[in-house]
């Protein structure tokens, strides 16, 4: 597998939906390769939430939710990004394959980059999609939400293109979960980390349980 810093841009569905194709993320993401199971039912924790109002909406349907990662240090809490994820309630334990970008764009629910790298942040503000990734975001549904999580140098981050492009995300529709400051991988300081994992888990629930309360009324 490629390190986090080098490595293709890759999707990792997370739902209960079966759909067919095998692992992209089997190694990063702790599995084996080839399929893996899917639970049968939401876990007891999620099923008790039931009784509370706020979490009805999200108990009352399955989301389906693709995340993208793109070639930044910050995949490296992808695997704590994606247990987290699950842990919404509504969402089941379940990968499964890759498909094509507009199977996978029919099936999501939401989408969600992070990381946001410069080099694809450049990509899908002009429209250039030469990857799975940037292929479902080009054509994603902007009736449904997209997330993106900028992750980047101290200095890439302070370049006055960046600003532009990420602008140009937004006037597409798509929300910005800001990079934070601190102590960079690369020992640099300042801001352009990824958003903290809580913090991304608690924007796409917060916009599952509004999207999911839109649909049910």
């Amino acid at each position: 597998m490629h390190q986090p810093g080098f490595c293709a841009s890759v999707l990792c569905p997370v739902s209960s939906a079966p759909h067919s194709a095998s692992e992209v993320l089997t190694e990063l993401c702790g599995g084996r390769p080839g399929r893996l199971p899917g639970f049968e039912a939401v876990r007891p924790h999620m099923e008790s939430s039931a009784s509370s109002p706020a979490a009805a909406p999200l108990v009352k349907r399955q989301f389906h939710v693709l995340v993208g990662v793109t070639g930044s240090v910050a995949a490296l809490k992808l695997p704590l990004l994606v247990s987290r994820l699950l842990d919404i309630p509504g969402m089941w334990k379940c990968r499964s394959d890759p498909v094509l970008h507009i199977d996978l764009r029919r099936w999501a629910d939401l989408m969600l980059v992070a990381p946001l790298d410069a080099n694809t942040l450049g990509k899908v503000a002009s429209g250039i999609c030469d990857n799975l990734l940037t292929c479902v975001i080009r054509a994603w549904d902007c009736r449904k939400p997209l997330l993106f999580c900028p992750a980047m140098n101290t200095v890439m981050w302070e370049h006055p293109i960046t600003a532009q492009q990420v602008g140009q995300l937004k006037a597409f529709g798509y929300v910005e979960i800001p990079c934070v400051a601190k102590k960079l991988v690369c020992g640099d300081q300042g801001l352009g980390a990824m958003a903290e994992v809580g913090t991304i888990v608690g924007k796409v629930e917060e916009i599952l349980f509004r999207h999911g309360g839109s649909q049910q009324s």
